[in-house]
């Protein structure tokens, strides 16, 4: 299952949010999405859950919780066009 990740902060690592994600199961892959030039986070990314019990697990228990003085936005992606 794909995530969402929103409201990130700047200093987030791809491996800090993975540790965090792991806590509600197995994650597969964790992406950052970062400005072309200057490679500075966007402050939003997506992480991919190995089931969608993990991936609900980790909406449920993430969204709209405090993460490193940020409150995160969870949802399942939605599908690129």
């Amino acid at each position: 299952m794909n995530l969402y990740v929103g409201n990130l902060p700047w200093g987030s690592t791809e491996e800090e949010l993975e540790n965090h994600f792991s806590q509600h199961g197995a994650v597969n892959a964790v992406r950052i999405i970062t400005e072309g030039r200057s490679g500075r986070s966007k402050g939003f990314g997506f992480v991919e859950m190995e089931t969608s019990e993990a991936g609900n697990a980790a909406i449920e228990a993430l969204d709209g919780k405090d993460y490193q003085g940020r409150d995160l936005k969870v949802n399942e992606a939605k599908p690129r066009d």
